[in-house]
């Protein structure tokens, strides 16, 4: 039986082992986490995992399924102190994440900002845009600093406009603060009583006002351009009553200048060391720091100043770090975070096992896989997750006049997009700062889907997951060949896309997933690379045409071997358990 206590080396900071890693929120399986407990304590799902990655809708939070936090204690709608003790009898090590770059406006923090304004004592935890960029921009009409030419066209941005979310202090005044990623403002019904401060028009023509901007308000239509009659001039005054009593949700970037984030840093990563974590995501590390004239993506150096204090916390805590994230691969920015000694995402296997899969060859996958072996990244890998399927990764980038290749041309890029929109696919860009599209960044889809519902490509999929160097996280939906959710995607607001991937599970449908071999097989394959110990030792790649793989792990007297070809789909895997050779294959027919 596997060494549940060695997949995580706590001796050797960043040396994490090789067992299956499941990963899904909290109530992915059922309603609440004791139904994905229960799902795990299933004979099928015996030494399947040895840990967990559990999103963050594990802690109380309100917009971006679990990303955007109000606090990091536990969301007891879905999870109970009970859970997390039958995971840790379970010998199931868990890996959490700790969002650096933000925080929601409902946290306790921000609360206490709209509360009190400049009087709050939480003032500085996050970044006032304006007062960011003073003396850097100048103020327009609404309000907001427009920062030079010079420095916002260095802005990296995650989405369309200037990443800020105006909120009203107390005295009425409204203040922009850096919103990187998500927001939902959502303007309430006008009241006649909202309007008495105005004066010069009738209670008759207040009820005309409302029932016109409620109409538009309720057709999600430009408050600037209601025609209001007689009354136009009156519009601005109305929208800055509306404004006050909008409701708003949003992520907003913490202030890392402060040293009340850094005590709140410190604070949270004991709390989740207390819930058992003994992996610390960071989520949007690198968006952390902000400096003026840099791209607040990935600055250098207050990024690693930041990451290596973090990793300092949390290794008081006994847990490790894994930095999330996403850059070109002719960047080389992976390979400047492995240099570090950090565990890296291996966001790159997705897109390399589609291109693999669908054109027959393992060029692109193997010369990926040689890169890690030669330069000793240690890499968490995946197929499907949270999120989408990266394809802004495997590009290439020119670095200062010299181009550095992608591991996948931009060409066979394209024709992977395509394909994956042609089944079904969201697309997610990157803007500049005018709302122009700069770049595609991913495509969200179930990888069954992605892979065209193939049965077998999904299960010669995982099988090659199983036998890639680091630790391979499996998607819940996966394990059951989860098909894209349109409804979801479609009813899932500014964020629907990536609805399309976290259709939840009834623990019926699990007992029905159960009986089928492409569920089954997958749970074999992953049992296979949890429990053997060849998967401890060394990988070698042996000799075959393009169109196959061949794919070798050994330790002491044990080894594990794939073999598969590429062309016809069809694979066998050959272990030993004990003095006993084992074999699993599947062949078409």
């Amino acid at each position: 039986m596997f060494d549940q206590k060695n997949s995580l080396q706590s001796n050797s900071e960043d040396q994490l082992m090789n067992g299956v890693m499941l990963n899904a929120y909290p109530d992915s399986i059922g309603e609440q986490m004791g139904d994905m407990v229960g799902m795990l304590k299933m004979s099928q799902f015996k030494n399947v995992f040895s840990q967990f990655y559990i999103l963050p809708t594990f802690f109380n939070s309100d917009l971006d399924r679990g990303f955007s936090i109000i606090d990091y204690n536990l969301n007891h709608v879905l999870v109970s102190e009970e859970d997390l003790r039958a995971l840790s009898i379970m010998n199931i090590q868990l890996k959490f994440d700790i969002v650096l770059n933000h925080l929601s406006v409902a946290s306790p923090q921000f609360q206490d900002l709209l509360k009190h304004g400049s009087k709050s004592n939480y003032k500085d935890f996050f970044i006032d845009w304006n007062k960011f960029w003073e003396g850097h921009g100048r103020m327009d009409d609404d309000g907001v600093i427009i920062p030079k030419k010079e420095f916002l066209d260095q802005l990296f941005m995650r989405k369309a406009g200037l990443p800020i979310l105006k909120v009203f202090f107390p005295d009425g005044t409204p203040r922009p603060y850096w919103n990187t990623f998500y927001q939902d403002c959502r303007y309430n019904h006008l009241r006649p009583e909202d309007l008495e401060g105005i004066v010069g028009i009738s209670d008759q023509q207040i009820l005309f006002i409302c029932e016109k901007v409620n109409l538009a308000i309720d057709g999600n239509r430009d408050l600037s351009k209601v025609r209001l009659g007689v009354h136009n001039e009156l519009r601005r005054q109305i929208i800055q009553v509306l404004d006050r009593n909008r409701s708003y949700l949003g992520q907003m970037d913490l202030n890392a200048r402060s040293s009340l984030v850094w005590d709140f840093y410190r604070e949270t990563i004991g709390k989740i060391s207390s819930y058992g974590g003994r992996v610390l995501r960071l989520d949007a590390f690198a968006y952390l720091h902000k400096e003026v004239g840099q791209s607040n993506f990935f600055n250098r150096p207050g990024t690693w100043e930041y990451l290596d204090r973090i990793r300092r916390m949390a290794k008081d805590s006994n847990m490790q770090v894994l930095p999330e994230i996403h850059a070109e691969y002719g960047s080389h920015l992976h390979a400047e975070v492995a240099s570090r000694g950090y565990v890296i995402y291996d966001f790159f296997l997705p897109g390399l096992m589609l291109h693999t899969l669908e054109k027959g060859t393992n060029r692109a996958l193997l010369k990926w896989v040689r890169e890690i072996l030669d330069k000793g990244y240690k890499t968490v890998n995946m197929l499907g997750c949270h999120d989408g399927i990266p394809v802004l990764d495997l590009k290439g980038k020119d670095l200062d006049g010299v181009y550095n290749p992608g591991l996948l041309l931009d060409r066979e890029i394209e024709e992977l997009m395509d394909t994956l929109m042609e089944r079904g696919g969201r697309v997610k860009n990157l803007y500049d700062p005018s709302g122009r599209k700069i770049s595609y960044y991913q495509i969200n889809a179930t990888f069954f889907s992605a892979l065209g519902e193939s049965e077998e490509k999904l299960l010669l999929a995982r099988a090659i997951q199983m036998f890639m160097p680091g630790i391979p996280q499996v998607w819940y939906l996966d394990i059951f060949a989860g098909k894209n959710n349109y409804q979801a995607a479609d009813s899932g607001g500014s964020g629907g896309h990536k609805e399309i991937n976290r259709s939840n599970i009834s623990l019926e449908e699990v007992k029905k997933g159960l009986e089928k071999d492409v569920v089954l097989q997958q749970l074999s394959i992953m049992r296979v690379r949890n429990t053997s110990k060849a998967f401890m030792g060394n990988l070698r790649i042996n000799e075959t045409t393009d169109g196959q793989l061949d794919l070798l792990w050994t330790f002491q007297n044990t080894r594990a071997q794939l073999r598969a070809d590429l062309q016809t789909l069809t694979f066998t895997i050959e272990y030993t358990e004990g003095a006993e050779v084992k074999r699993m294959a599947l062949n078409k027919g």
